[in-house]
């Protein structure tokens, strides 16, 4: 079937914003107006095979939107926008306010700033849903991780992030560097399957010298569960006032450094695995 053309266009794209109105609880008169369909065929064909929500069959719904608009109109809100937020007309919203002192007039632009914010914020409850939705979906298809998986997993994620010998600089250490808590226990989990002994670990944190230093130092320990001495010395980055840095806040604490006594041989396992990774992986595009 051919798409509308003007404003309906892209009919996949409003479909999706629709049926995500849809999911977040809006009535079909909401989503008319926050997308702005004046066509009862288009609305029709975008809302196909999404149900209702449940508060709009309910007994008592008219009395729930009465109750809120009543609230909304006690806060100052216009009928107009009970009328966006709520999806009823304009004379249901009259005869349930009409006892209600009028709201003091705001200036036209005041209305189409709020007007315009409560849009924006209810936009990004939507899209946050959304987001969270396809989060949770995709997480489920993971199930229970097999030795073998977690094997492979961490061989990619250290030749990914871990130091690398190089031809001029011969090291071959196992040196794990991140700042995501959730890398540093999913290497730490890969190397309990190697059978490497946690009293070989030894970390240290990397973090800026505008940061809370001793919370950041406090946050590491109780990840990884290890006392303090198997911590060496932080090492601090000086701030440069030229940079403007994103990485700042309460959630800021800087890297964690991961380091493998003894790990020559472990490296060179390591760089033996990637290397036959690499191989299978050319012989797939061949």
């Amino acid at each position: 079937m051919a798409h509308p053309q003007g404003k309906y266009a892209d009919f996949e794209g409003l479909r999706e914003r629709a049926v995500a109105l849809r999911r977040a609880g809006l009535s079909r008169r909401q989503i008319r107006d926050r997308l702005r369909i004046d066509n009862n065929d288009i609305l029709n064909r975008l809302l196909e095979g999404e149900p209702p929500p449940e508060w709009t069959k309910r007994p008592n719904a008219k009395d729930d939107l009465r109750d809120r608009a009543r609230e909304l109109r006690l806060q100052g809100w216009t009928y107009d926008q009970i009328q966006v937020e709520l999806g009823c007309s304009k004379s249901s919203i009259s005869l349930w306010v009409r006892d209600l002192p009028k709201p003091e007039r705001r200036a036209p632009t005041e209305q189409a700033k709020l007007a315009a914010r409560k849009r924006w914020e209810h936009e990004l409850a939507v899209r946050d849903e959304g987001r969270q939705r396809t989060k949770t979906s995709a997480a489920a298809e993971i199930g229970e991780l097999s030795d073998r998986e977690l094997f492979l997993l961490g061989v990619g994620l250290y030749w990914a992030e871990g130091t690398k010998d190089k031809p001029y600089d011969r090291r071959e250490n196992v040196i794990f560097v991140n700042s995501d808590p959730g890398m540093i226990k999913v290497f730490r989990a890969w190397l309990d399957l190697l059978g490497v002994d946690r009293e070989r670990l030894r970390y240290t944190v990397m973090i800026h010298e505008t940061a809370d230093v001793t919370a950041a130092e406090q946050y590491w320990a109780d990840l990884v569960g290890a006392d303090r001495s198997a911590f060496y010395k932080t090492t601090i980055k000086k701030h440069n006032p030229k940079t403007v840095r994103k990485n700042v806040g309460h959630s800021y604490r800087g890297c964690l450094v991961v380091r493998v006594l003894k790990g020559a041989d472990l490296y060179r396992r390591i760089e033996g695995w990637w290397s036959a990774m690499v191989v299978e992986a050319e012989l797939r595009t061949a």
